[in-house]
């Protein structure tokens, strides 16, 4: 599944879609950044609930195919345009941590 048919889904809205070709390889789920930098693997959809512009540094090391923001979170002005800049796909979602994590492994 590609990022932009993730998004394409009812329940995710894209935000920032600079690659929405990219292939979705499987999913990570956490807010800890340094934990993320460590166990996310290149491809997964990322789903967190940190919204602020050190999401966009910690993809680009982890590269992950797109960042999904659960709970209803937005990115701010910063994040969406240092998003675009590193060309990191951004997606929201009112579906809670669990329940997008489970709604991606099902679409896969």
């Amino acid at each position: 599944m590609t990022v932009r048919e993730l998004a394409a889904l009812p329940e995710f809205e894209a935000v920032c879609l600079p690659d929405g070709e990219r292939e979705i390889l499987g999913g990570y789920a956490g807010d800890l950044l340094s934990w993320v930098m460590g166990r996310a693997s290149e491809g997964d959809a990322w789903v967190t609930i940190m919204s602020n512009v050190n999401i966009v540094a910690v993809s680009t090391l982890a590269d992950p195919a797109c960042i999904v923001l659960s709970e209803g979170v937005a990115p701010d002005g910063d994040t969406l345009e240092r998003a675009k800049e590193q060309g990191i796909n951004i997606l929201t979602t009112s579906l809670d941590t669990f329940d997008a994590c489970v709604r991606i492994a099902s679409a896969l």
